[in-house]
C-alpha cells in the first residue's frame, strides 16, 4: 500500500524559506509514502455561496472542487508554514476554509496531520502554528502532539541551494516525518 501525502505551503513566493524547507521534507518521507506539494496559489477566495444551494447563480468553482478532492483522496496532511502578522498566512487559511465545505462533505474530516512552522526570527512560527492547530482542530484531525516543529532563524539552517544543512535539523525533522508517517498508519489501521 501507497500513502498519499499532501503537503501545503503556506506561502505563495516561489523562493519561500517555507517552500524550500516543504521540499527538504518530501525527502524524508520513508519508502511507502508519496509525498508531494499541492499548490494552493490559484484558489479563489472563499465565498459561502458557492456553497449555498439557494444561491444558483455562481457556481462552485473547478479549484475548489479538484482541491477538495485531493485532500479526501489523501492519506494524511503536511502543512508547512511561516507566520505572518502573528497568525497563519491569508493563502493557507484560504485553503482550509475551502477545505472545510460543505459541511456534509468536509476535505479535512479525521485526516491525519502534521504541522512544520518556521519563521526568519527566533520564535519560529510559533503563532501561526498554534493558529492553525486551532482551526485544524474543529475538524478532528489527528495531529502530533510532542516535540513540534518550529524552525527559528530558518535562512540560517540552509544552503545557497535551499538544502537544510544543520545535521542536528535534519534528524529532527526526519524524526518528525517518521513519526508523523506513523500516525498516518495508525490512523489507516496498518501498524
Amino acid at each position: 500500500m501507497t500513502y498519499r501525502i499532501s503537503v501545503l505551503v503556506g506561502s505563495l513566493r516561489r523562493g519561500s524559506y517555507a517552500r524550500k524547507i516543504a521540499r527538504n521534507a518530501l525527502d524524508y518521507f520513508p519508502e511507502g509514502f508519496d509525498a508531494s506539494i499541492v499548490e494552493i496559489r490559484d484558489l479563489p477566495l472563499y465565498d459561502c455561496d458557492y456553497d449555498d444551494p439557494d444561491v444558483t447563480d455562481k457556481p462552485v468553482p473547478p479549484e475548489y472542487t479538484a482541491f477538495r478532492e485531493t485532500i479526501k483522496s489523501s492519506s494524511g496532511v503536511l502543512f508547512v508554514t511561516a507566520e505572518n502578522n502573528r497568525t497563519i498566512p491569508a493563502c493557507l487559511k484560504n485553503a482550509v476554509d475551502i477545505g472545510s465545505k460543505p459541511n456534509s462533505d468536509v476535505a479535512w474530516k479525521n485526516l491525519p496531520n502534521g504541522i512544520i512552522s518556521h519563521s526568519v526570527g527566533r520564535m519560529g512560527g510559533y503563532s501561526s502554528q498554534k493558529n492553525l492547530r486551532l482551526a485544524l482542530s474543529y475538524f478532528d484531525m489527528p495531529t502530533l502532539g510532542q516535540p513540534e516543529v518550529f524552525l527559528g532563524r530558518s535562512p540560517s539552517l540552509m544552503d545557497d541551494e535551499g538544502n537544510i544543512t544543520e545535521p542536528s535539523t535534519v534528524e529532527f525533522l526526519k524524526d518528525y516525518i517518521n513519526r508523523f508517517c506513523e500516525l498516518v498508519k495508525k490512523h489507516a489501521g496498518d501498524s
